[in-house]
């Protein structure tokens, strides 16, 4: 079997079961592991699958924008987890980004008995939260309002935050894949986000378990852009041990 043939059987293998391992494979081709782990080598280079202990997996893509509603009956119970815990790093003087989004409101509704903190939104959904919380000093980013994220973006948005910084920037986000990093089906999200993570002195990444190893239309930032990873505790065992391995700091919840 020549290479190409083989590379597009293992492809169709991943795509059925959503996995393959090595010695499985060896078996199959009546090959080496070696080859193998070459050939699934190549294939997580071309961003066609994603590494895994022993073999590949499928890398899911998320290519639908659903609305602020849909999102918030998703994982209810793990976004309240680690709302609570992204509040706790929070201080009274600091100066902190929370973007739009389901699980950045559960942090807006553990911290409106801080004094004297400053937090700058795009989401009209977490200042609203905010609204009448007399410690809090709320800048809410202008723009055009997207109907179904209830969010501000665009230029507007994007110049106001080139003006402030932040100590720190606690960031939702649709996909993240360890390879391709953070990212979101909107592209002028997308670009909102990316201000925010360039002003902020610690970027935190709040997000439950089901958004990891998938992947979205527009790249936000790579995972080094990011110094903190606060999910829940039924995050794959493998990715817990890579996000350790390159650096981070991860919170499980």
């Amino acid at each position: 079997m020549l290479n190409v043939e083989r590379h597009i059987k293992i492809l169709e293998l991943i795509g059925e079961r959503g996995k393959v391992e090595v010695a499985e494979l060896s078996r199959l081709f009546e090959i080496s592991e070696v080859t193998i782990r070459n050939d699934l080598k190549g294939l997580h280079k071309r961003g066609l699958v994603r590494r895994a202990h022993g073999g590949a997996v499928r890398i899911e893509t998320v290519s639908v924008d659903p609305s602020l509603q849909v999102k918030a009956a998703l994982h209810a119970d793990e976004k309240q987890r680690i709302g609570a815990a992204a509040a706790a790093l929070i201080n009274n003087g600091d100066s902190i980004i929370l973007d739009s989004g389901t699980t950045t409101l559960h942090i807006a509704r553990h911290i409106k008995d801080r004094q004297d903190l400053t937090v700058i939104t795009n989401g009209i959904n977490v200042a609203m939260e905010l609204l009448g919380a007399k410690g809090v000093r709320l800048v809410l980013l202008g723009g055009m309002v997207r109907q179904n994220s209830y969010s501000a973006v665009g230029h507007f948005a994007e110049d106001m935050l080139r003006q402030l910084s932040a100590d720190k920037l606690f960031l939702a986000v649709d996909a993240f894949d360890l390879d391709f990093g953070l990212s979101t089906p909107n592209p002028e999200e997308s670009r909102v986000n990316q201000e925010m993570v360039r002003i902020a002195k610690e970027r935190i990444l709040v997000a439950d378990s089901s958004k990891f190893g998938k992947r979205s239309l527009s790249h936000i930032v790579p995972l080094t852009a990011i110094n903190k990873i606060i999910t829940d505790d039924a995050l794959a065992t493998e990715t817990q041990a890579e996000l350790r391995a390159r650096g981070v700091e991860l919170v499980l919840v």
